[in-house]
């Protein structure tokens, strides 16, 4: 290898490696741009989640605050009805109770009255009345008696306290006596006849 060539070689290899170093450099330039960039991306994208993150806590104080004020407001309207419903049930036999009353009183004018009075009949009329009066008040709150003379036995209306043969053969099923009177409010059985059957 002569001189001539020798010196063609090392400039060769000197710009390469100078193109080497330069490229280095551009490359270099590029990764620091590129990451400059990048944490631009990444510095804009955090504020954006912070910003997100934000709005997603206030709506969630917005929300529990919403939660905790309807629970509020819905325990205290659990409350307001259980009172209202325990004050109704005190008080809802209050206006029979009063309807009652002048009954009462004329009972205690009956009783005074049959103290001092001779007359067995007016006695037993001022009764019939106060009776009257009375049934009256009972089919004014829905109060009524169930019937039973004759009727077929029904266990519906009817209890049966004892059976007895039966006097005719249209009698037999039927009630042939009543030992108690039942009754029925709005059509509700609150108390069955006591009665007996003819077999």
């Amino acid at each position: 290898m002569n001189a001539n060539q020798y010196e063609k070689k090392i400039t060769y290899n000197m710009k390469k490696q100078k193109t080497t170093e330069e490229s280095a450099e551009v490359t270099e330039e590029t990764k620091v741009e590129e990451i400059n960039q990048n944490s631009e991306t990444t510095d804009e994208a955090a504020d954006k989640i912070e910003d997100e993150l934000e709005v997603m806590s206030q709506k969630y104080t917005e929300l529990n605050d919403k939660n905790l004020r309807l629970m509020a407001e819905f325990d205290n309207y659990r409350k307001r009805t259980l009172k209202e419903r325990i004050d109704l049930l005190k008080t809802a036999g209050e206006k029979v109770l009063v309807d009652i009353l002048p009954l009462v009183d004329d009972f205690e004018r009956g009783l005074k009255a049959m103290e001092t009075s001779e007359d067995v009949q007016a006695v037993k009329d001022g009764v019939d009345l106060i009776y009257n009066k009375f049934i009256a008040f009972l089919l004014q709150n829905g109060v009524k008696a169930i019937p039973t003379e004759n009727e077929v036995f029904d266990t519906q209306f009817h209890e049966a306290i004892t059976t007895f043969p039966a006097p005719s053969e249209e009698l037999k099923g039927k009630i042939i006596d009543c030992v108690s009177k039942g009754y029925t409010l709005n059509d509700k059985v609150i108390r069955f006849s006591k009665v007996v059957v003819g077999e």
